[in-house]
């Protein structure tokens, strides 16, 4: 008796089914990283450093903003003075000998400053001489931050040397239009330092997604219609 062939047809379909090869199906290699200029840490600076945050104008805090002349002046003499402390060298013995030379020539003016700025706080009331001390005692660490120094010494010689031609009555305009001068090496450190620790801290976010996601690496996929039956 012959047997049923009924099955033949299907069998043959599943096992050409099961014996087709994958079709691989390859994914899509990510865009070669693209390169980004470092911003070094500004010399002198550190990790974690103090810096004032940036205004909306894009300048920055000092207490050298707002003066008025009596205040530019007496704030003036007292960049000049740590200049004639704190820097060093040849240009350092400059800077001393101009110093106590525009002291000598402008004494009666800035100790009319100083007396005027004084009013400016007992006029607050209050403790004013110890807010004024207070002041003064910022003043002068703003004036002392040591990663700034070669700067700031480069630019207390130049204010010194155009006042050896200013006129005792002048000097209170002097100061106002060069109080920008004196703290542009403050301001350009606190710009350099927020540029490296924003770069610093998008590494970091970077990093972190980086690890969170895996590496991105070429893989083959398998289409799955092979595994269907035509």
């Amino acid at each position: 008796m012959s047997h049923p062939v009924r099955f033949s047809i299907p069998l043959l379909l599943i096992v050409s089914a099961c014996s087709s090869t994958p079709k691989p199906v390859a994914s899509v290699a990510p865009p070669p990283p693209v390169a980004v200029a470092i911003v070094p840490m500004p010399t002198g600076a550190s990790p974690g450093m103090a810096v004032p945050a940036m205004l909306a104008d894009g300048s920055y805090p000092t207490p050298n903003r707002n003066l008025s002349p009596a205040a530019a002046t007496w704030h003036l003499r007292a960049a000049l003075n740590v200049a004639a402390l704190a820097c060093r060298g040849p240009l350092g013995d400059a800077i001393a000998a101009r110093y106590n030379t525009a002291i000598r020539a402008h004494a009666p003016v800035l100790a009319h400053a100083e007396s005027r700025f004084a009013e400016e706080f007992r006029a607050v009331g209050g403790d004013w001489r110890n807010r004024y001390d207070g002041e003064m005692t910022k003043l002068y660490n703003f004036f002392a931050l040591a990663p700034v120094r070669a700067d700031f010494c480069a630019t207390a010689d130049r204010v010194l040397d155009e006042m050896t031609s200013v006129a005792p009555a002048a000097l209170p305009g002097f100061a106002q239009a060069h109080m920008a001068a004196i703290d542009r090496p403050f301001t350009d450190f606190y710009r350099a330092y927020d540029a490296w620790r924003n770069q610093r801290s998008t590494a970091t976010l970077a990093m972190a997604a980086a690890t969170s996601t895996g590496p991105r690496v070429p893989y083959l996929k398998v289409d799955p219609a092979v595994f269907r039956l035509p």
